[in-house]
């Protein structure tokens, strides 16, 4: 049994935060010590104590906040953990820091986006971790071109929680504003540059222009939501693209789509889409960063070029026409994502990183 402190600075709830909760989770599951320090008030913070794990809450604000580096190294100090996973950027900086103030422990650090490391700094921080785990191919290549030491970096996927879907989807649907017995495109992003709403909607528009029973539901929130917004009336889609905002049903939400589609144009992997998968809903997505490790193209969806709103449209139309191949592109994502993206093996790999380091 190993005590591991996991450290995550982000103040909202995406993929990382959720990847953070559910190793902390299974790690406490087989029996490790377990503590997530994370900003105070945050959702991690909420959800975290929710479910039982053990949290230190942190004052962080952004890269190197002194209080929150001094608060990091008197954890370190007082709970003198075998190994600290640093779970976000902000969070490397803080978690080296503390160690050289409080004393040497082993760090492993996760890279969730497939951003170039820019700047000496950025590249020196994850030069100075034991390990740097990425969670795509393209995020490991992205770590080799910063030229760090291939040695000490480690490839472990992404992974979600199987669940059963929750019923109620269409019914929710209707409640949310979708005619009844109108196909679905789904989408679960959060409204940021990088994830190119922008393309999804113009896709949008070549799609209802031929099939104007077509809606999509665009779940999640972020900056870019006036800029969509007014792109959606200029386009003419009011009736046609609904934005939910931040959704905490997508248990429901998701199985409800008829068609799953990220148009993003950098990904590290796409947490949404693996649980499209474990739904058994086929995706259409830009074949951008990691997303091709988790689709493939033919089997269990379809991937276009990123940025190409007319490739995308025509991939969702030919999904759209035939409900057969939807079915079958859905099961066989399910059984890619049972193969090699659940929590259980995310979790199990993680380990195998800490096992080999810890010696």
């Amino acid at each position: 049994m190993s005590r591991i402190l996991h450290v995550d600075t982000a103040r909202g709830w995406r993929g990382g935060q959720n990847q953070v909760l559910l190793t902390a989770l299974g790690m406490a599951a087989r029996g490790h010590e377990v503590a997530v320090a994370c900003r105070a008030g945050s959702e991690l913070e909420a959800r975290a104590r929710a479910a039982g794990v053990a949290v230190r809450a942190v004052g962080f604000r952004g890269d190197l906040w002194p209080p929150a580096v001094s608060a990091l190294a008197a954890l370190l100090r007082q709970e003198k953990p075998r190994l600290v996973h640093l779970h976000d950027p902000h969070a490397v900086s803080a978690g080296l820091l503390a160690r050289r103030l409080a004393g040497n422990v082993p760090v492993v650090a996760t890279r969730r986006v497939d951003f170039p490391l820019r700047g000496s700094l950025s590249r020196a921080k994850y030069r100075a971790c034991d390990r740097v785990i990425a969670v795509s191919r393209a995020i490991h290549g992205v770590l080799v071109a910063a030229r760090l030491a291939e040695e000490r970096l480690r490839l472990v996927p992404e992974g979600v929680r199987d669940r059963t879907p929750l019923p109620g989807g269409r019914a929710l649907l209707a409640e949310l504003g979708v005619p009844e017995g109108s196909p679905v495109v789904g989408n679960v992003a959060a409204l940021t540059g990088h994830k190119d709403h922008a393309t999804l909607l113009r896709a949008a528009a070549r799609v209802v222009a031929e099939r104007p029973e077509v809606h999509f539901v665009i779940a999640g929130d972020g900056e870019r939501k006036d800029a969509l917004l007014a792109l959606r009336h200029e386009l003419g889609l009011q009736e046609h693209v609904l934005f939910t905002g931040f959704r905490h049903d997508l248990d429901t939400l998701i199985p409800a789509f008829d068609v799953f589609c990220l148009s993003s144009s950098l990904e590290g992997l796409g947490t949404s889409l693996l649980d499209a998968m474990a739904f058994a809903r086929p995706v259409v997505a830009t074949a951008a960063g990691g997303i091709p490790d988790a689709v493939v193209d033919g089997e269990t969806g379809r991937l276009v070029p990123v940025g190409d709103a007319q490739a995308l449209a025509q991939a969702l139309l030919g999904l759209l026409a035939n409900p057969e191949q939807r079915s079958e592109m859905g099961a066989r994502g399910r059984q890619r994502f049972l193969a090699e993206f659940t929590d259980d093996r995310m979790v199990e790999a993680t380990l195998r990183v800490y096992a080999e380091l810890l010696g």
